[in-house]
């Protein structure tokens, strides 16, 4: 039998943490029941992984791709699940009665595709409103037509108004969007779902009857100014490889494609195995933190599609095989992030197929 040595590089995902921050989350919430926020592939750390690590805690969870939703079903879960597009086509509202799914209606033309359908089983049903995002959502006007449209239908089981955030984590707060929404209520005493994970944390007012966390579930923080240390909040995913070459440069040489790093003096560079293919930025500068076998380094010139350079003057001599850490434990994908130029998400997200997930818990 011929045998495989895989590629270093992985991803560790760690049940223990998510739930830990499931349960920050829910101590923020108080008296709210939590929509766990799973859609895009659970932020890429994989949707039923992270489907199970919640399933004993969980009160729903959201998403919004329909097949992901319906295999849900098929997997046996029986928590409620909130799908935040709604139906992208009236063809859809079937499959949607068979799962037990709950549409998130965000225009007229959905509300009366919904109420067009003598579906078999009623369902609940939430009112997305535009408060200032100016993205998805029913304005006040629509708001009434959509209601009475609901009142005349036998598919419709409650009725629960949304609406998002366009800056909890910013500086225009969300006082102004909870006065549009305090208007365009107009005193109805329907139940209400507004906070994702920043206005959870920083906003008691806009936690309600349903809350809805997405990034602070995976040990992100939602803010610039506060770290997820900070927030209590534990990584899930931690991004590792190893060095595959180490070499010294002279001064003067450059490294890597563009020439973009040039050595001032003597320097002993590695290179590991994880570059833009696996998920890694490409647009990560020189300087992004990097951990190798726990010492803090930086990236030196260009990722490549399967390799990136980090510095390794001033720490042990490290050799082929020493452990790296691109983000997660000891390292904050928001700390890295930041140095690339974007936001946690994107990270999570751009994890490449072909890096192995391990379960580290």
């Amino acid at each position: 039998m011929t045998s495989t040595i895989a590629r270093p590089i992985r991803a560790r995902f760690s049940a223990a943490a998510l739930r830990h921050n499931h349960a920050v989350a829910r101590h923020h919430a108080g008296g709210a029941r939590i929509w766990s926020v799973v859609k895009a592939n659970a932020y890429g750390h994989g949707l039923e992984r992270a489907v199970d690590a919640l399933a004993d805690v969980a009160d729903g969870f959201a998403l919004v791709e329909l097949e992901a939703a319906l295999a849900l079903r098929e997997a046996g879960l029986r928590q409620p699940i909130l799908m935040l597009e709604g139906c992208y086509a009236a063809e859809e509202l079937p499959s949607f009665a068979e799962g037990r799914l709950t549409p998130v209606l965000h225009s007229l033309a959905q509300v009366e595709a919904f109420c067009a359908l003598a579906l078999p089983v009623r369902l609940p049903v939430y009112l997305k409103l535009n408060t200032g995002m100016n993205r998805l959502g029913l304005e006040a006007e629509e708001l009434t037509r959509a209601l009475a449209m609901l009142s005349m239908t036998a598919s419709a089981e409650t009725v629960t108004l949304m609406t998002h955030l366009a800056d909890a984590d910013g500086s225009h707060g969300v006082a102004w969007q909870m006065e549009r929404l305090t208007a365009m209520r107009a005193g109805r005493s329907l139940p209400l779902s507004i906070a994702n994970s920043a206005a959870l944390i920083r906003f008691p007012e806009t936690r309600c009857d349903w809350v809805r966390p997405g990034i602070m579930l995976y040990g992100s923080s939602p803010f610039a100014d506060q770290s997820a240390d900070d927030l209590g909040l534990r990584p899930v995913m931690t991004l590792e490889s190893q060095l595959i070459a180490v070499r010294e440069i002279a001064a003067g040489e450059r490294v890597g494609y563009g020439c973009l790093f040039t050595a001032e003096q003597p320097t002993r560079i590695g290179v590991v195995a994880c570059g833009y293919a696996d998920g890694y930025p490409r647009h990560a500068p020189t300087g992004t933190p990097v951990l190798v076998d726990g010492y803090r380094t930086r990236t030196l010139g260009r990722v490549s599609m399967d390799k990136l350079c980090v510095d390794l003057s001033g720490l042990p001599e490290f050799d082929v095989g020493a452990p790296v850490t691109l983000w997660g434990e000891g390292l904050s994908v928001d700390e890295v992030a930041r140095a690339a130029g974007t936001i946690s998400y994107e990270l999570f997200c751009a994890l490449a197929e072909r890096v192995p997930v391990i379960e580290a818990d």
